[in-house]
């Protein structure tokens, strides 16, 4: 009774310890090492990479060998019609045939297989960097959420210890009773402003789940210190996954462009024939070769070979523009990164402080009584909002260095 009670109590047991260890909180690499486990769209870019190098081992093969069978020279009218044997040219015959491709055919089927694996590589390339930018951004915006939403309930609580005071100042007299009341109103104005915050920690949160597939995601642990160089990034953006996968396209285009230009080369074919028939004539063996003649190419080769250049021309175009709007977009995220880093030291060094000054300040006035209770909790909640001000400059830095970092950065890097 006893092992099945220790039976019982583990069954109970386990669920709960499973969900409590999927429940621990998330490092911000620990978050990404998840995501780029679980991430059904990177396992979709993986089996598309299985697929194309399945498909490249056979790209230049030659076709499947065809089996024939007949008959021939069967008479139909005159003295023999319906005999197999009575005319010497009647015979059942087997035979392989074998069309071959012109080897710059086969050579541009490889061509292409090629280049369809690099597509596929770079196309999973690029997911690997959008699964790793989306979740780290996740993981930033729950992090800040919540500390802005503890700012907010620090604030709270301060506020709510000094409004305490009113009843006790409207008894004394030094309190008109509708002053009493602002305490109440900045409460209100403080519940919507916690439920505005509370939202943003449960959209962010769902958006790592998103990524992380972790019902229960949390943070834990500070966040990364990405350093922005620029030097290195830009030294880097020619290796860039967007980049990469434009050029595979381009590589894609160009084996469509030698491929179509091979068919202006003709093929061949060979074909072997044994020919059986009655005893009194002999057997007989014929073996043959075809060519293909590409004689008008103005009016079918040509005109798909000027169309797949097109294509060519403008897969590399399209590559050139990327070039230039992935340069352009990083000199404008850098410009975003400076301006969120000046506002951040300005917020650190002179709005929080000086918020904090003031609290004092009125505090000290209310105390002597040259201050009113509404100006002391008027500056709770303006140190309150400069605090969590700080806060969302902090988080747009931090997601500036991800961001930048993630999009226009290496593995080496």
């Amino acid at each position: 009774m006893r092992s099945i009670s220790i039976a019982v109590l583990a069954a109970v047991l386990a669920p709960i310890c499973a969900s409590a260890a999927v429940a621990e909180p998330l490092t911000f690499d620990t978050a990404l090492r998840l995501a780029l486990h679980n991430a059904p769209s990177l396992q979709a870019k993986a089996a598309d990479v299985d697929g194309a190098r399945s498909a490249a081992l056979a790209a230049g093969r030659l076709p499947d060998p065809k089996l024939r069978f007949g008959v021939e020279n069967y008479p139909v009218s005159g003295p023999p019609a319906g005999s197999f044997t009575a005319d010497s040219m009647t015979m059942a015959t087997v035979g392989v045939m074998q069309d071959m491709p012109n080897g710059a055919k086969r050579r541009a089927e490889r061509l292409k297989a090629s280049a369809d694996v690099d597509l596929a590589s770079a196309n999973a390339a690029l997911e690997t960097r959008d699964v790793r930018l989306n979740t780290a951004l996740a993981w930033i915006d729950l992090y800040y959420a919540q500390r802005k939403l503890a700012a907010l309930d620090e604030a709270q609580q301060a506020i709510q210890s000094i409004s305490a005071t009113a009843p006790s100042q409207v008894a004394a007299g030094s309190l008109r009773p509708a002053q009493s009341l602002d305490g109440d109103l900045l409460n209100a104005q403080l519940a919507d402003r916690r439920v505005e915050l509370a939202a943003n920690v449960a959209k962010a949160r769902a958006e790592l789940i998103r990524w992380t597939g972790d019902e229960s995601a949390d943070v834990a642990g500070s966040p990364p210190d990405y350093v922005v160089n620029e030097a290195n990034l830009r030294a880097g953006l020619d290796h860039n996954p967007a980049l990469l996968s434009l050029g595979a396209m381009t590589q894609q285009a160009n084996a469509d462009v030698v491929l179509a230009r091979a068919d202006k080369r003709p093929d061949w074919g060979w074909d072997v024939t044994y020919q059986h028939r009655d005893p009194r004539w002999g057997d007989m063996v014929s073996t043959g070769v075809t060519i293909s003649l590409p004689l008008f190419q103005k009016s079918r080769q040509d005109p798909v070979v000027e169309a797949k250049a097109a294509g060519l021309t403008r897969a590399r175009l399209d590559q050139d523009a990327a070039y230039r709007q992935l340069h352009a977009q990083l000199d404008a995220d850098l410009a975003d990164h400076a301006m969120h880093h000046d506002r951040l030291i300005r917020s650190q060094t002179t709005l929080v402080p000086l918020a904090e000054k003031k609290v004092q300040l009125e505090t000290a006035s209310y105390g002597a009584g040259n201050a009113s209770l509404s100006d002391v909790q008027q500056a709770q909640l303006a140190l309150a909002e400069a605090r969590i001000d700080a806060l969302s400059r902090e988080a747009d830095v931090a997601r500036d260095g991800i961001r930048i970092n993630l999009t226009y950065g290496t593995d080496a890097q």
